[in-house]
């Protein structure tokens, strides 16, 4: 059986990827930034198959050579390990920019140094595609179209621009050196808790639910549900016929329209109404998920079942 690698162990797609990967009898090792936290690790510890066959290892994206141990030796890797934008973060190139761009090359360095790595798969994201002046003209988008990083700046959207400049460079890097790399680009990733907590994309629904900000934001983004975006992944890794970019995004949506969905079937909940006022994120477009589910990905689940699983999670686990 296959061993590999997934990076960012804690992170919300990576903890999926690896109860997953470990249901199919595989062997896993997982980097993180600090085993010895018990509180952010134990979960993974609890997944069926960990004890037997996960090895939790530390590395961190900006540290040279830190993910050599745990890629030296594995089938193929999963770098899924990167940092996500805290609103209002003044340090935007050293908490966000930085470990995105420089993270993705120290990976991909020590997969060129194993020569065992058959295949990288990379975590990157829509944001790397959908940000431009005529998204709306050229919609439907495909894995032929790139963010323009100068409207990624101009609009402070800096998410999007270290991921387009990320995957960027790691195309060229692979190319250099010869790594078959494949890149999975999910749009906005909703589904239940797996962690104790919720992690940042999931944290941000439920402050919406429970009217904890006082705006939701001014996005019109696609949406995806962790399953479809697991099975994605491990399509890229194994069906030889992958190949470039797999776009993962279901239907597109306004933050106003989620919240009326959600309001109609559980109306007991605080939700905020207020949209902010920022600009360039509310750009109406859709995305082309074709090319994913002509490689074999099944059809991808609803608005309404993503949200519905997310939901029930919180409520179950007393978030709500």
């Amino acid at each position: 059986m296959p061993e590999y690698c997934v990076t960012g162990g804690t992170g919300f797609i990576a903890a999926y990827l690896i109860k997953s990967l470990l249901e199919k009898g595989y062997t896993v090792r997982t980097t993180v930034r600090d085993p010895e936290n018990v509180e952010k690790v134990a979960y993974l510890w609890e997944l069926n198959g960990a004890k037997e066959r996960l090895k939790v290892l530390k590395a961190d994206l900006l540290v040279e050579g830190s993910f050599d141990e745990g890629i030296e030796g594995v089938d193929g890797v999963f770098h899924t390990a990167s940092p996500v934008l805290v609103p209002y973060d003044e340090n935007v190139k050293a908490n966000l920019i930085d470990p995105c761009i420089k993270g993705t090359l120290n990976v991909l360095t020590s997969c060129k140094k194993a020569r065992s790595c058959r295949r990288v798969v990379l975590t990157s994201s829509c944001s790397a595609i959908r940000y431009r002046d005529d998204a709306q003209q050229i919609s439907p988008l495909n894995e032929s179209h790139w963010s323009d990083t100068e409207y990624c700046k101009r609009y402070n959207l800096w998410y999007a621009y270290a991921k387009t400049i990320a995957e960027k460079e790691a195309w060229k890097f692979a190319e250099e050196s010869g790594i078959d790399l494949v890149v999975v680009s999910p749009s906005f990733v909703v589904g239940p808790l797996l962690a104790p907590q919720p992690t940042s994309t999931l944290q941000m629904i439920l402050a919406i639910v429970k009217g904890l900000i006082k705006e939701h934001p001014n996005t019109t983004v696609g949406f995806v549900h962790i399953d479809d975006v697991v099975a994605a992944h491990i399509l890229a890794m194994e069906e030889s016929k992958a190949s470039g970019r797999l776009v993962c995004s279901s239907s597109v949506a306004h933050w106003s329209e989620i919240i009326e969905m959600l309001r109609n079937k559980y109306p007991a909940y605080n939700y905020i109404n207020r949209c902010s006022n920022t600009k360039g994120d509310d750009n109406p477009h859709s995305m082309d998920s074709n090319k994913i589910i002509q490689l074999g990905l099944p059809p991808l689940k609803s608005l309404d079942q993503m949200f519905e699983d997310c939901i029930r999670s919180f409520q179950e686990k007393g978030f709500l």
